[in-house]
């Protein structure tokens, strides 16, 4: 019996001692700052600036599109940190009096610019509703306009959980997540 409590005892102190090390050297957001970085960031407050975006979206968007990894190329053939298709990307690129070329999107200072240009303007396009951006940014306009037609989303944004294409469905619980994440995590940061 005194072995026994020996050993609650021991345990107990151990526990004790692992919970004061994880608040007092705050583990829990140096595991989170390693997991939801702010890579590129130099460029994400450039751009995000110049067209009035909150940043940690930038950073919400290429953490749910790339993971920061920015020679990706996903099944249907977007490229790069923002997950840009050649078309998307070749037009935002004609607005901006750009001379575009496909390796421009393995730039991350170039996909990061034309990515949010056209986030920008799908925001302008669904009168500032960031959620309707997210949708149009996954799915594109047509069927984000026809899912609100049909009633599946309100102007408001409002249903993402009815969408029908589970990859945009899940997308957008991505995205406002990860955006909730760095909000909370770089609170203290002026930017």
């Amino acid at each position: 019996m005194k072995n026994i409590i020996k050993i609650l005892v021991v345990i107990l102190v151990i526990i004790l001692i692992l919970l004061f090390i994880y608040k007092f050297f705050n583990i829990e957001n140096k595991i989170l700052i390693y997991l939801y970085p702010k890579k590129y960031e130099k460029y994400v407050y450039l751009y995000s600036k110049e067209l009035n975006i909150d940043p940690m979206i930038t950073f919400a968007i290429i953490k749910t599109e790339s993971n920061f990894k920015e020679n990706t190329i996903s099944k249907s053939g977007a490229i790069g940190l923002m997950q840009l298709m050649e078309s998307t990307a070749k037009e935002q690129a004609n607005k901006l009096n750009i001379e575009y070329s496909k390796e421009m999107l393995y730039s991350p200072e170039n996909n990061i610019k034309l990515g949010l240009y056209y986030f920008n303007t799908l925001l302008s396009y669904f009168n500032n509703n960031y959620t309707l951006a997210f949708v149009a940014y996954n799915a594109g306009i047509g069927n984000t306009k026809k899912w609100i037609s049909e009633g599946i989303l309100t102007e408001e944004g409002e249903g993402t959980q009815n969408i029908p294409y589970l990859e945009t469905n899940m997308y957008v619980r991505k995205v406002i997540r990860n955006y909730k994440i760095y909000k909370d995590l770089y609170v203290n940061e002026n930017y």
